[in-house]
């Protein structure tokens, strides 16, 4: 662990992580910000896009530095599946919350003063047990989606991952939107409510996307497509215990960033 922490390679992701994430909010909050009318169908299709082309964009371009998760959940799931150590996933998280509190920052200083600055909050009629749901439900098909379309031992997906993930990051904003604004982020949710200091019902947007992550890695790993390696030699192969075995179609195919 020790080793991981020095290593230039380790601090590049986490780089990545910062930088992707301040551009993928800002480019999340100019469209959410720039609404005259946030609660009109054809201005939820536009941020919708927004967030889910910036994804696809920022995946293509720093996936190979840090695997581009710039989402809280995504790390978490990817700690559970074995895919990245818990160091690495703290530092991650930390850099994708500065980030977000830095592009929030910025986007406070372009916009008038008394602008929402896209604050996740839940719709009027909505209680927070519900909202929980809606977010829980909204991040599940993301992680799993993130899961399964970089799965590297499948031979069958010929498309682009970043794409896939992307339109599963409309997707999501698309159905959840008109209810909890759609966190399906902690940090995205974290960098306005810092900068306007509103932090109402503020865990629905943590503890939902959590538990989705965690949630959508067990299910993908041990019941839709499980490891043919022990949980327990997945997890001496990420601490560096013992060495990833060759076999006949290549090294394993975890852990991976």
């Amino acid at each position: 662990m020790a080793q991981e922490f020095r290593s230039g390679s380790f601090w590049r992701a986490a780089m990545a992580e910062f930088v992707g994430m301040t551009l993928f909010i800002f480019i999340g909050l100019a469209s959410a910000v720039g609404n005259k009318n946030n609660t009109a169908p054809d201005q939820e299709v536009k941020v919708a896009l927004a967030f889910g082309l910036a994804i696809a964009t920022l995946a293509q371009s720093l996936g190979h530095i840090s695997g581009a998760h710039l989402n809280p959940a995504i790390t978490l799931g990817m700690v559970v599946s074995c895919q990245i150590s818990a160091l690495k996933a703290t530092v991650y998280v930390v850099a994708q919350m500065l980030g977000a509190v830095l592009a929030s920052g910025i986007m406070s200083k372009l916009t008038p003063e008394e602008t929402s600055l896209g604050v996740n909050s839940l719709a009027d009629d909505l209680t927070p047990v519900q909202g929980l749901g809606i977010e829980f439900l909204a991040t599940f098909q993301l992680v799993l989606c993130v899961l399964a379309t970089t799965d590297n031992r499948r031979k069958d997906v010929t498309g682009s991952a970043p794409l896939a993930i992307g339109l599963s990051v409309g997707l999501g904003h698309l159905a959840a939107i008109s209810y909890t604004g759609c966190g399906i982020n902690p940090a995205r949710s974290f960098g306005p409510a810092v900068i306007r200091k509103t932090f109402k019902d503020h865990w629905v947007y943590w503890v939902g996307p959590l538990l989705a992550g965690v949630a959508a890695s067990l299910l993908y790993d041990f019941m839709l497509q499980p490891h043919s390696e022990p949980y327990s030699k997945r997890i001496k192969v990420l601490r560096g215990e013992v060495e990833v075995e060759e076999s006949g179609q290549g090294t394993s195919q975890w852990p991976r960033q």
